[in-house]
């Protein structure tokens, strides 16, 4: 059964390949790559739970800040144009 779930996982990536490549808009784009970060961390987890170790539970970790951290410099790219605010030009 998880490794369906982990071929449903690896199938959805495709999906969200072809909205980040083909995406009408730049929003869509960030957030096809918000989730494949998302599913990237479930497929690591599906596969963990496979192979029966609790090695890649860091990994996991980390890719969740790292997408959360992406997500969030992209959300303020769009709004604002930078990432990082310079306010000593004030």
């Amino acid at each position: 059964m998880l490794k369906f779930a982990l071929l449903g996982v690896s199938l959805s990536m495709i999906g969200f390949l072809y909205r980040l490549i083909k995406g009408p808009s730049v929003p869509d784009r960030v957030i096809a790559l918000d989730a494949m970060g998302i599913n990237l961390i479930a497929i690591v987890a599906l596969a963990s739970i496979v192979m029966d170790t609790s090695a890649y539970l860091e990994a996991i970790l980390l890719l969740g800040i790292l997408s959360f951290i992406g997500t969030v410099a992209f959300a303020k790219f769009l709004e604002k144009g930078e990432i990082i605010e310079d306010d000593r030009n004030r």
